[in-house]
């Protein structure tokens, strides 16, 4: 049975826009995953990043997949470094940001996977899109609705 699970998606460097579109188009191409809605892209300042970052564009996609929680992951690891996303330095710019927030009800805490995704709850331009496309989904730890959060 197919999990419903979340999906960050941010860019602020290059066509942002664009970006996002070309990793909407490779996760839809991904066996295993099929994209069920979209959030509207939302403009925002970077956060945590050089004061001169570039504002992002952000949303949320809702997917339901059979891929397992860490093999979604590697997924949305490859389509960023497929796309042209360089790790230097965390909270550098970069042309796609593409993170796990909720993955069912699944808890995990691994060194490089946590679901759900640790700051979600704290970041408005993640509870908007997402608020937008999931109000109902519960937040498996806070154990609150997205819309309350």
């Amino acid at each position: 049975m197919p999990t419903t699970a979340y999906i960050a998606l941010g860019a602020n460097l290059g066509d942002r826009r664009g970006n996002i579109d070309r990793a909407v188009e490779l996760l839809r191409a991904t066996p295993g995953v099929r994209v069920t809605k979209i959030s509207n892209l939302l403009e925002n300042p970077a956060v945590g990043g050089p004061a001169d970052s570039p504002a992002f564009l952000n949303a949320v996609a809702e997917i339901e997949t059979s891929l397992p929680s860490r093999a979604l992951l590697e997924r949305l690891l490859g389509i960023e470094h497929q796309l042209g996303r360089q790790r230097r330095r965390k909270w550098d710019p970069r042309i796609i940001d593409l993170d796990v927030l909720l993955y069912g009800d699944a808890v995990v805490d691994e060194p490089d996977l946590r679901i759900p995704h640790p700051l979600m709850h704290e970041r408005k331009f993640v509870l908007d899109p997402l608020k937008e496309i999931a109000p109902d989904a519960i937040h498996p730890t806070l154990k609150k609705r997205i819309a309350d959060l």
